[in-house]
């Protein structure tokens, strides 16, 4: 699923001839005085940020969990929504930063725009950190429960949209959405708000739904990628591949 990189610049960078995929997860590597994050695709992990731990007391430690969250923002904007946290043994690094969610930053793990979060003990502060942790499998295994969970809640979403008497806000075709998604914001239009896509619909039709989710990234529209074989995929895919919904009267 995932391709290692090349060691030069301390960085993980992608081989010639591999591509990156779609976004899938964001692995957060903790240890003492750091948090490395790395942005998972499926066909490459590649680095995204570094959080430096400020030595101190309490108000130090809140502004460093703070400074990482900060971190997430714009990429859970995108419509990611699994994120794997990584940790040695005996250490209570993750354990902080959930409490630090749960108490100060609540709409991580509630509501609809909540995010799945699994854990693995190990380390991931280093490229070959990472890619020892790819060869075990640990990584894959936790971004799969992880992606279940996601999967799970936009299924909710798209259900709760599909039985409301609301059937204009909702497209399915790939020609409508391009011209909703590109096309410009008309004055009372609904606007639109997640993309939700099939794993195999992006591979039939890939340059057209890459473009279709960096316009989403940039117009704050969250996309999301499914697989088929969730119970959201199924359900997408009987729908079409794709489906955007659009700002609901019920909402």
């Amino acid at each position: 699923m995932y391709h290692g990189g090349e060691r030069g610049t301390g960085m993980v960078r992608r081989r010639r001839g591999y591509k990156r995929g779609y976004p899938v997860a964001i692995l957060i590597g903790f240890d003492r005085d750091r948090a490395f994050l790395w942005r998972v695709y499926s066909q490459v992990i590649k680095p995204y940020s570094t959080v430096k731990a400020p030595r101190g007391g309490k108000r130090e430690r809140y502004n460093f969990h703070e400074t990482v969250v900060n971190a997430l923002r714009p990429v859970l904007k995108e419509g990611v929504g699994s994120v794997v946290m990584v940790s040695p043994a005996r250490t209570s690094h993750m354990k902080e930063f959930l409490d630090h969610v749960v108490k100060h930053q609540p709409w991580l793990t509630k509501g609809a725009r909540s995010i799945s979060v699994t854990s693995i003990v190990g380390s991931a502060t280093t490229q070959e950190e990472v890619s020892a942790l790819i060869r075990t499998g640990k990584v894959q295994r936790a971004i799969m429960t992880s992606a279940a969970e996601e999967a799970d809640r936009v299924k909710g979403l798209l259900e709760r949209r599909l039985t409301q008497d609301d059937m204009n806000h909702i497209l399915y075709s790939l020609q409508e959405v391009e011209e909703r998604i590109f096309g410009q914001k008309i004055k009372g239009r609904p606007k639109p708000e997640h993309l939700i896509i099939t794993d195999r619909f992006l591979a039939a039709h890939r340059r057209r739904v890459q473009r279709l989710m960096v316009t989403s990234k940039n117009r704050g529209i969250k996309a999301y990628v499914v697989g088929v074989n969730t119970a959201a995929g199924q359900r997408v895919e009987q729908l079409g591949g794709m489906v955007l919904l659009t700002r609901s009267s019920f909402d």
